[in-house]
């Protein structure tokens, strides 16, 4: 049986080791202007692409934080996969293409287990109508992949500024 008291102490157990996870995460090694850039872009991609779920009613969040405020799930959304993507990023920071696909499946498949057991055994989260597992883990994979090319790119063009910036103080 489903309890929503059991349910909102899950949901505080979890953003007080998120919290803690992330805190870690983000000084654990420099740089941390990296760690920034996908903490900020993996929450507020998480925010457009859970919106735009919930109102089209595909996934419901009958138990979370500040329901009157938010119908999405907040906990996800700001917490918990951004702290799993900088996690991600800063293992596979250095990685071939072949690596970073890899590792990445080693940390979705936990995290699609965990949400199948979310929808199965408790009111946290319920997938709509067609939504199966799949969705959830090919959306998991493209676009922890999509924040790894954001960071991947801000970091190329941060390079050719610097190589730039080197050229003319040797002018």
């Amino acid at each position: 049986m489903k309890s929503d008291k059991s349910d909102e102490l899950f949901l505080r157990v979890m953003t007080v080791l998120t919290i803690g996870g992330l805190l870690i995460l983000l000084f654990r090694k420099p740089p941390i202007k990296n760690w920034l850039l996908v903490y900020l872009f993996n929450a507020v991609t998480n925010t457009i692409i859970d919106n735009f779920l919930v109102s089209h009613k595909i996934l419901r969040y009958p138990v979370r934080f500040f329901p009157k405020v938010f119908k999405t799930h907040i906990l996800f959304d700001f917490l918990m996969y951004p702290t799993f993507d900088i996690l991600y990023n800063q293992i596979t920071e250095k990685d071939k293409l072949f690596s970073i696909v890899y590792k990445l499946i080693y940390f979705v498949v936990p995290m699609l287990f965990i949400e199948i057991w979310a929808v199965k055994k408790t009111n946290l989260i319920e997938w709509k109508k067609w939504w199966k597992w799949y969705h959830t883990f090919l959306g998991y994979i493209f676009k922890s992949l999509v924040t790894r090319s954001v960071l991947g790119l801000a970091n190329k063009i941060e390079n050719k500024q610097k190589s730039r910036m080197m050229a003319d103080d040797n002018a």
